[in-house]
């Protein structure tokens, strides 16, 4: 199983994410996973540079592949000119970039004041966009009217030899079946193999399937546990409230009923290399291809080097 390394946007400036991009891939880690906000989760995170400049800028300090973890491509940004921003990013990579997508949070795509739609439409938005992209993708002009969005004499010209692959982000069975039958891989971050399975079986087949978690190295177990509430409670919300919250402070209102216990049982926390050796397994196990690694907190350095040094 491929391990990489998950660049967190949402708390880290962009240098920062430079950094540790660069930090990973000389320890090894054989890609890069990247998120796509408009907001953190809550102030104390405190970053949300755009994805796009970061995507760039790495490209001129690594070689290593890129996926984005995730964006979407529905509300927030029309289809069209993600599909340029994907078309270029992989230019830029030489190949290496892959645009992974899913059906977003209120969170970050309310923000222009259109309506949030509601689950089932957003999965219909998010394949009509996929249909969009790839359409572009192919160095034709396009114009056409869909049910929800409309294309105008648009082409792409700086287009890679191959266009990006596109990886889909799904949970339930409803958007597990739009994955399996759109995606050219699957994301997850819960290591769950009915999960994988049911991809498989609704059309996956042998696509990648990529899963992602997080640890907060710290030089002990309460310190990361401290700094994980601290900055990561919202990682403990349950259900739908992560699709539908619309802004920080009202996750950091939801985040107070998260304890630190409960972060302790989510968040591999401290300095040991065992809880990310479980995690790894539990996703290997799982049916993963490929698992990536966030961390919390300022010591980034020191996971990282933990990586390098038993499990890369």
């Amino acid at each position: 199983m491929r391990i990489g390394y998950f660049l967190s946007c949402e708390e880290y400036t962009p240098a920062q994410l430079i950094e540790q991009a660069k930090l990973a891939q000389d320890a090894g880690f054989q890609g890069l996973w990247i998120s796509d906000h408009y907001h953190p989760w809550n102030d104390e995170q405190g970053q949300s540079p755009f994805v796009w400049s970061i995507i760039g800028a790495l490209s001129q300090v690594v070689t290593i592949p890129i996926t984005t973890a995730v964006t979407c491509p529905t509300v927030r940004i029309h289809p069209a000119v993600v599909a340029q921003a994907a078309a270029t990013s992989a230019v830029m990579h030489e190949g290496r970039f892959v645009l992974g997508v899913g059906s977003g949070e209120a969170l970050n795509e309310h923000i222009t004041g259109m309506r949030w739609p509601v689950a089932e439409e957003r999965l219909e938005m998010l394949e009509e966009a996929v249909e969009v992209m790839r359409e572009l993708w192919k160095g034709e002009f396009v114009s056409r009217r869909g049910a929800h969005y409309e294309v105008d004499q648009a082409r792409i010209y700086t287009r890679p030899e191959t266009p990006p692959k596109v990886y889909v982000s799904a949970f339930g069975p409803k958007a597990i079946e739009v994955a399996a039958r759109i995606g050219d891989g699957y994301i997850s971050v819960m290591p769950d193999g009915d999960l994988v399975k049911q991809f498989r079986e609704a059309g996956g087949g042998d696509k990648p399937v990529q899963g992602g978690f997080k640890g907060c190295w710290a030089p002990s177990e309460q310190q990361g546990v401290e700094t994980a509430h601290r900055l990561w409670a919202n990682s403990g919300v349950p259900g739908e409230l992560s699709q539908v919250l619309p802004s920080p402070r009202h996750f950091e209102q939801a985040s107070s009923l998260v304890t630190p216990d409960m972060i302790k049982d989510s968040i591999v926390c401290g300095p040991d290399a065992a809880g990310h050796a479980a995690q790894i397994k539990a996703y290997r196990e799982a049916g993963f291809d490929e698992v990536y690694v966030a961390n919390i907190g300022p010591d980034y350095g020191q996971l990282i080097d933990l990586y390098r040094r038993e499990f890369l």
